[in-house]
């Protein structure tokens, strides 16, 4: 690889709770496949030279690492140096926001932990560890599999893809970073607007033993305007404040968050010991409600009409990782300017570089789950732990309006009649609403829905005529009486329909005759047959008046699958514009 095809990812990893003291650990490590295993008997985390090198965050298996192999390698090593300014006051906090399955990490030599999950971010306090004002050395070892009890999503667990899943991803695939952070802390916001008070509700959470002599400043801006400022003043590690962030530097008082208006507030939060500040940290929210009345989604107690494009989020470079922030960002342009107002992120947990975007842009998120496919004790577990840290850690996105655990009974398959697999669907549903009341979840999208605040349905019907004939009698469908086009009934057994809104997630999917790969149904010839479809389609989605919203199979083509209205490259296939014309049709 040349110098100017190495990938780079430099940008601030997780742009909603941001210091300036930050250390990043992407570039260039050494790397080593451990076939046998015998890494960690040989101590190879001691003076062991690795054989290859790899762009970190880039897994092995893409081009963009600098290896591009394929082959599934399930024990893999990495290593480099890195250095530490002279700090006496602060902890050193090593940070990873990916990586796929099991992690285990040595610095300087000694073991300082490991973490078991391929979706959600993870750290280490190796402040014991490394040596400041000197060259310490990483040493990291993942272990993965082709379990199907382990939240794979769209990874295949065989040698070849197949159908809808593509090369696995094995390892680091999101940034490695360091941040130095005072032992006496901010160490995480829960952030809860409330529109009906206009209010916000910070929840503390802090580091280090808190005394009578801390206070917590939370400084509200707008556009560079001071909104308010308050204060609290914790006993414990825990605190909570609720502020009015109604002002009269604008003449409606409270800027809400909407597609239309992507308002967003900053905040920065300030910890003080006496009279020293100690900690600051930069962040954001946005001021907006999703609710549900009448079978319908409001967003700001307003119905919204969700016209969603499938994202699976995979580059031919790259594979899950975004190439860049650029990369990011004209995926987000493009969704916008064919006229959708949101995506439902499939089987894929996002770079938070791409939430952040989305908050900025007003893009409504669908955050879903990836998959495990054979249900046991052990996928329980895995799963449970794994999705409850996501909802914590993606909470204060205002972008996501809707949580999805479960898709088309992926891990859950006999959910239409097994009541320990029912059951697991709604614990998970209810553990998801202990921590966020507020934002729908559905189980599961797709089909055999067991308790479920939206009712989403897959049908890949060509034929608008077809379509309309089959979902105008609302209680054939919802009644459970007649299957949807794929043969499934839209709840499973025991459970019936309670007056949900009802969104078309999955539909379309048109290929073009001249692509090798796959798409649903017949392939056309050109882009006036695929335009025809796709209007006949879409058309006939919005004149079912219980329908409130609709999501397009899919943004890209991804390796196999060639049904997306870009190709991999990004490219559009049909006129971004002739698509935008068929969407802002009113229903």
């Amino acid at each position: 690889m040349t110098k100017q095809e190495v990938f780079q990812r430099t940008d601030y990893p997780r742009p909603q709770f941001q210091r300036e003291d930050w250390i990043n650990l992407n570039g260039s490590w050494e790397f080593a496949f451990d076939d046998k295993n015998q890494g960690e008997t040989q101590q190879w985390f001691k003076d062991k030279t690795f054989d290859q090198q790899i762009q970190v965050p880039f897994t092995y298996e893409t081009k963009a690492s600098g290896i591009g192999e394929e082959t599934f390698h399930p024990y893999i090593w990495y290593k480099r140096n890195f250095d530490i300014p002279e700090q006496t006051d602060k902890n050193v906090i090593l940070r990873f926001q990916a990586s796929d399955y099991l992690t285990k990490v040595w610095i300087n030599e000694s073991y300082v932990g490991e973490h078991r999950g391929g979706n959600a971010a993870f750290s280490f306090d190796i402040t014991n560890q490394v040596k400041t004002g000197q060259t310490n050395q990483i040493v990291v070892k993942v272990e993965d599999s082709d379990s199907c009890y382990q939240p794979r999503g769209k990874q295949r667990w065989i040698k070849e893809n197949f159908g809808c899943w593509y090369v696995q991803t094995t390892g680091i695939w999101q940034t490695v970073w360091i941040e130095c952070v005072p032992k006496q802390r901010i160490e995480h916001v829960k952030m809860e607007p409330n529109i009906d008070t206009h209010s916000i509700s910070f929840t503390y959470q802090l580091a280090g033993e808190a005394g009578d002599d801390w206070r917590i400043d939370s400084v509200i801006s707008f556009d560079g305007q001071l909104i308010k400022k308050a204060s609290v003043f914790p006993q414990r590690n825990q605190a909570r404040l609720e502020v009015d962030v109604l002002a009269e530097f604008h003449e409606w008082k409270l800027m809400l968050w909407s597609p239309a208006h992507p308002h967003l507030y900053d905040v920065t939060f300030q910890l003080y010991v006496g009279d020293q500040l100690v900690d600051e940290v930069e962040s954001y929210f946005g001021m907006r409600k999703v609710s549900i009345k009448d079978g319908q989604v409001l967003l700001n107690n307003i119905p919204i009409y969700q016209k969603l494009l499938l994202d699976q989020g995979y580059w031919p470079e790259s594979s899950i990782t975004p190439p860049s922030e650029a990369a990011i960002i004209e995926d987000i342009d493009k969704t916008l300017a064919m006229g959708f107002n949101g995506v439902r992120k499939h089987q894929k947990i996002e770079d938070d570089r791409f939430m952040y975007w989305c908050d900025k842009k007003g893009v409504l998120v669908w955050s879903e789950m990836a998959a495990t496919y054979e249900y046991s004790d052990e996928a329980v577990d895995n799963f449970t732990r794994e999705w409850l840290d996501i909802v914590q850690q993606r909470f204060n996105h205002p972008s996501i309006i809707t949580w999805v655990p479960f898709n088309e009974s992926w891990g859950v398959a006999n959910i239409f009649t097994d009541k320990k697999q029912q059951a697991f669907t709604e614990a998970i549903y209810y553990l998801t609403k202990s921590i966020d009341a507020e934002r729908p979840v559905i189980v599961n999208d797709g089909w055999e829905h067991t308790i479920s605040d939206i009712i989403a349905l897959h049908d890949y019907e060509e034929f608008g005529e077809e379509f309309i004939k089959r979902y105008q009698e609302k209680e054939q469908i919802l009644g459970n009486k007649i299957p949807h086009n794929n043969g499934k009934y839209a709840f499973a057994e025991g459970y019936s329909y309670q007056g949900q809104p009802v969104i078309l997630t999955e539909y379309g999917g048109i290929a073009f005759q001249h692509e090798s790969g796959w798409g649903y149904g017949n392939q056309v010839s050109s882009e006036e047959a695929f335009l025809n479809r796709y209007r006949d389609i879409t058309n006939a989605i919005k004149a079912i008046p219980y329908i409130s919203g609709y999501c397009y199979t899919q943004t890209t083509d991804v390796q196999q699958e060639v049904n997306g209205l870009l190709y991999e490259n990004r490219e559009p296939k049909i006129a971004m514009e002739k698509i935008k014309e068929v969407n802002d049709i009113k229903r």
